[in-house]
């Protein structure tokens, strides 16, 4: 059985935007779509409602490639659980109250059973800091906390092979 990555908005705006001047976002889109290769091989992929409606936001053009990168993948059910488990993250400070859609992430992710959620949110998900308080969070609550990871964080070797 594949382990289940669930793929949060930003892995999808890095894999579809215009290559970026800036050396990190550069690096990050470059990442992304070298992991995104072969990533369905190796991983089972979900999503949610909230990741197509986050996608589907913004320049029509650009938000057109992000949902069609979605194509195909099973989309997590925003359940009475994952709404309580969101709350629990706010209100334990595992995630700050300004970042309502980042606890939903998670939480989606949490009771999705997703093995990792894959985000470039360094702020409030992808947080060395943050990571024990979410943890602990969705452990109090009854669930695995995914790991939470960039994609650079989510390769590795398969009996000697790289499987970037």
């Amino acid at each position: 059985m594949k382990p289940t990555v669930y793929i949060e908005t930003s892995v999808v705006s890095y894999l579809t935007a215009r290559p970026s001047r800036d050396i990190v976002t550069a690096a990050y889109q470059a990442i992304t779509r070298e992991w995104w290769n072969g990533a369905s091989e190796r991983f089972e992929l979900v999503s949610s409602g909230l990741v197509v409606t986050e996608a589907g936001a913004g320049d029509p053009v650009a938000a057109r490639s992000r949902l069609e990168a979605l194509q195909g993948i099973r989309l997590l059910d925003a359940t009475a659980d994952a709404e309580a488990l969101s709350q629990s993250l706010l209100e334990q400070g595992a995630v700050p109250h300004t970042a309502v859609e980042d606890a939903a992430h998670i939480a989606l992710a949490a009771t999705g059973s997703a093995d990792f959620l894959l985000t470039w949110n360094f702020r409030h998900m992808a947080n060395a800091v943050m990571r024990s308080r979410i943890e602990h969070a969705c452990r109090k609550a009854g669930y695995d906390a995914p790991v939470i990871c960039p994609p650079n964080e989510l390769r590795g070797s398969n009996n000697g092979q790289d499987t970037t």
